[in-house]
């Protein structure tokens, strides 16, 4: 009676870290890339990552991701620009100091290793539905999530239409995470 007891936990333990993994973020890196007039590109990054992660690949149904970034973080080693975009009509940092993005749905990407993770994206109160690819890699008890998404920054209240500035940005992700 003893030996089944045994053998039953034993197959509760394994079926229960089957379907969750709980990741702990180690690092993050959130970095983006808008052209300019004339073709050239400015980039940037944000600090200030908070998130939790739940990924099995072998059950993709109880995948979650929570994140968010402090906007005040906002960095393009450019101090005058970096004034500007803080301000009302970019992130308007002191009124919404977070962006944030909650994941809908995780499903196979067609490659080896791809995700197409589904995502509520909010920057400043306004929330759009991204498809963001990415890749996972895991070794162990360490893994690494990587992907990238172009959004239209006014779709979000992030600047107007003009003609020095382009409407979308690539958001380059790279989170590496430890059970």
């Amino acid at each position: 009676m003893k030996r089944i007891s045994i053998i039953i936990g034993i197959i509760i333990l394994a079926t229960v870290q089957s379907f969750a993994q709980n990741w702990k973020p180690v690092t993050a890196s959130v970095s983006f890339k808008i052209k300019h007039a004339l073709g050239a590109s400015a980039t940037g990054n944000f600090k200030g990552f908070v998130g939790a992660v739940n990924f099995n690949p072998a059950n993709l149904a109880t995948a979650t991701f929570k994140a968010s970034i402090d906007s005040k973080t906002v960095d393009t080693d450019n101090s005058i620009r970096d004034k500007v975009i803080k301000g009302e009509e970019y992130f308007n940092v002191e009124k919404f100091p977070k962006i944030s993005m909650i994941s809908t749905k995780i499903e196979k990407g067609t490659k080896e290793n791809e995700y197409i993770g589904y995502f509520n994206l909010t920057i400043k109160e306004i929330t759009k539905s991204i498809k963001l690819p990415f890749i996972f890699t895991q070794t162990d008890d360490k893994a690494t999530f990587q992907g990238s998404v172009v959004i239209n920054r006014i779709d979000y209240g992030v600047g107007g239409k003009s003609s020095m500035l382009g409407e979308t940005a690539t958001i380059t992700i790279k989170l590496n995470t430890q059970k």
